[in-house]
């Protein structure tokens, strides 16, 4: 959790630091009122007391009072502005991170768990900021400024606070054992509880359409019922602090004036007196021990939640990267991309996605895959980005090896489109316009009309302002594919990865926007990721993959003569005679 509290900034310390004063100055008054009692009760006792020195310490007490009070809201004021901001700096800084991480390492840690790490961890860390910093600096100040002056009043009063603070302190190390590790498991069930909702919100289709809104409600009721429990099991855990440390404090304040009165009871008559202040003082000074011991309570109650949270977030932060960024922002050969014996294999798994792979695309032409699923062809175009990095061999982009170059270079010179298209919350311009101030107006008009998105986007109210919603869920597959092809083709390239970004799309239209591709993309590398024969026929070169290798390489016509794999995708889609007139 320490390393945490590097996200403080100067003013945070300097916020803290004056309520750290106030605090003190806080337990100063608190500690003050005890004394002022004590003479009021033996001004009261002696006889020819002057009500004015009465009211006059009774005026004191109310001062002190007073004093604490506002002392306690500045602090708490200052601790709760100091705790939001360090959970703004840490949630932008965790945020960062998270867009920073590899495709691998946010699969790793899931994407519920983020979630969970960026709002409710971080909730847990505030609240002790908020709440536990002025009692972490409070209960302290108190127990040793008490302690310090009780010692001396009776060995029987110390021995009795004595007893009373053990009970407390075994109390607390016996609930601490029981509870943290069960705090652990709390997160990771908060993160189950939001994979299994996000899962039933992300699939409400798939779930209406097949009945299963029981399954999911059992589902949910299970993972919801294992996280209750264990919160009860907290709870009840916690709960029993309290009533312990009030049950405590009472017997405490009871003991101390049963051995009071039999002390009075057996001292000489002129020692009654101070023997009866000083009950009255230790019994204040030991209710204010045992109240510093109970705010200890209050702390250990959040900090085991709030220290999982911690190293939950660190968890984050202190993953590195496995995807080194390079330093070069220039190509040799502009537009190329060549393969040289690449292989592949995710980090954790034994056998490879991909064997050997070789090939060279040069500016200006059209390299299609295609292959049965599972054989490779998408993993092939998500390592030209860096994506992945390859496991064996060379990629190169315009003569230069990937891991060499920039990511924010590299990004530049290529556009990605992924089979599932992903808009975000905004308008149709921006949206096309993502990521760069660049792109004119003329250039999103145009782009909308390369990708055939033109005419529908045209007839909504808003034409190109119009509001685009999360995930593009308030307009079809197809015209979703096409904006996405559009914001690739707005900021012009010099390679284009489509990866079987035309699925959602009907043969016309799918045929409209590759004619336009043509023209506009002349001098620029199009890789193609297909289903469809229809879509890449007509490529400068077909790589036909199958199990993770390359089975073939050539042209559709070659291809049909020399590769039985790729004959019998062909034959499985086209009629001979279709096939023959292509």
């Amino acid at each position: 959790m320490i390393k945490l509290f590097k996200n403080l900034t100067l003013r945070d310390y300097i916020l803290i630091i004056i309520s750290i004063i106030l605090v003190a100055f806080q337990v100063w008054l608190d500690l003050k009122m005890p004394d002022y009692m004590a003479k009021i009760t033996s001004l009261v006792q002696t006889e020819g007391s002057k009500m004015s020195e009465i009211l006059l310490n009774g005026g004191y007490m109310l001062l002190c009072a007073t004093g604490s009070l506002i002392s306690m809201i500045i602090a708490g004021y200052l601790m709760a502005n100091t705790a939001a901001n360090f959970s703004k700096n840490v949630r932008s800084k965790l945020f960062n991170k998270v867009i920073d991480l590899d495709i691998h390492d946010i699969k790793t840690i899931s994407t519920s768990s983020l979630i969970t790490r960026t709002t409710n961890d971080i909730s847990q860390i505030q609240m002790l900021i908020a709440m536990g910093a002025q009692l972490v600096i409070k209960a302290p100040l108190t127990a040793i400024w008490a302690i310090r002056k009780i010692l001396n009043k009776s060995w029987q009063w110390s021995a009795l606070t004595g007893i009373a603070i053990i009970i407390l302190l075994t109390t607390i190390v016996i609930l601490i054992i029981l509870v943290l590790p069960r705090f652990k498991k709390i997160q990771k069930l908060t993160d189950k509880i939001n994979s299994v909702t996000r899962e039933n919100i992300t699939g409400i289709r798939v779930i209406r359409a097949f009945n299963a809104e029981k399954y999911q409600e059992n589902k949910f009721d299970n993972t919801n019922t294992d996280l209750t429990n264990m919160q009860l099991f907290n709870q009840r855990a916690l709960a029993i602090m309290q009533p312990v440390m009030f049950l405590v404090m009472y017997v405490l304040t009871l003991s101390i004036y049963f051995v009071g009165a039999f002390l009075i009871n057996e001292a000489q008559l002129t020692d009654k007196l101070n023997i009866f202040s000083n009950m009255i003082v230790f019994s204040s000074y030991a209710i204010q021990v045992i109240m510093s011991f109970l705010m200890l309570a209050f702390i250990f109650m959040m900090l085991p939640r709030a220290e999982v949270s911690a190293n939950r977030i660190n968890e984050v932060l202190n993953t590195k990267k496995s995807i080194l960024n390079g330093k070069v922002n220039k190509e040799i050969e502009k537009g190329t991309v060549e393969f040289k014996n690449v292989s592949f294999k995710y980090p954790d798994a034994e056998e490879y996605l991909l064997k050997d792979i070789s090939f060279k695309a040069n500016s200006g032409e059209t390299i299609a895959f295609i292959g049965s699923t599972g054989s490779g062809k998408s993993t092939i175009v998500n390592l030209i980005p860096r994506f992945y990095d390859a496991t064996d061999g060379d990629i190169l982009v315009g003569g230069i090896n990937v891991k060499d170059y920039d990511e924010n270079y590299l990004h530049e010179i290529i556009s990605y489109i992924p089979q599932k298209a992903i808009l975000f919350d905004g308008t149709i311009k921006s949206n096309i316009a993502y990521g760069t101030k660049k792109i004119s107006n003329s250039d999103i008009m145009e782009s909308l009309k390369i990708s055939e998105a033109d005419e529908f986007v045209q007839n909504m109210e808003d034409k190109e302002n119009s509001h685009i919603a999360s995930g593009g869920t308030n307009i079809s597959g197809g015209q979703k594919q096409r904006l996405s092809i559009a914001r690739a083709i707005a900021r012009k390239p010099e390679i284009y990865i489509f990866d079987d970004s035309f699925s959602a799309l009907d043969y016309k239209t799918d045929k409209k926007v590759r004619d336009n591709l043509k023209k506009y993309t002349k001098d620029a590398t199009l890789l193609i990721v297909a289903q469809r024969i229809g879509t890449i026929m007509h490529a400068d070169k077909i790589l036909v993959l199958d199990n993770g290798k390359l089975v073939g390489i050539g042209t559709h016509k070659e291809l049909l003569k020399k590769c039985d794999v790729y004959k019998q995708i062909a034959l499985s889609q086209l009629s001979k005679e279709e096939i023959e007139n292509a």
